[in-house]
């Protein structure tokens, strides 16, 4: 059955309708036409739907609507702007991380979450924070890279 919600989503506060059970992700891409998050997998296990909801990531694609309440979403668009970028969106361009790009906002979204309660993390902490995510083109060592450069930053 079809109810209404309101998203807080990047600032800005949206009505829509929707059946309980309904992705977030469904909700963000379709219904406010968002270009991220990305359906990868559908199964929270690649990470390319990741989102901050409370601040925290979560995998938007098994998160349903209903569960987001007043909730504050963050999508990758809302961490920084073309003017003022997020320092992880500088590293990745710096380091040449996207190759394809398709799961880019999975990587962003959870170390930008990691780097905010780690500020001088190992090559340790960051693999494990980055842990299950998924990249088929390779560039995890970039990756990797660039998230210590933005915690230089």
């Amino acid at each position: 059955m079809r109810q209404s919600y309101a998203l807080h989503v990047n600032g800005t506060a949206y009505t829509i309708e929707a059946d309980e059970d309904m992705p977030l992700l469904y909700a963000l891409r379709d219904d406010l036409g968002l270009n991220n998050p990305r359906f990868g997998c559908g199964l929270a296990q690649c990470g390319a739907c990741t989102v901050h909801l409370h601040g925290q990531p979560i995998r938007s694609c098994v998160t349903p609507v209903s569960a987001v309440g007043d909730g504050k979403v963050v999508t990758l668009a809302g961490l920084g702007t073309p003017e003022q970028p997020h320092p992880l969106q500088t590293a990745f361009v710096e380091e040449q991380v996207p190759q394809c790009g398709y799961c880019i906002n999975g990587w962003i979204m959870t170390a930008a979450a990691f780097l905010r309660d780690n500020a001088k993390p190992t090559d340790a902490q960051i693999r494990d924070a980055l842990e299950g995510l998924k990249c088929r083109c390779g560039t995890h060592v970039a990756i990797i890279r660039a998230v210590k450069r933005a915690a230089m930053s």
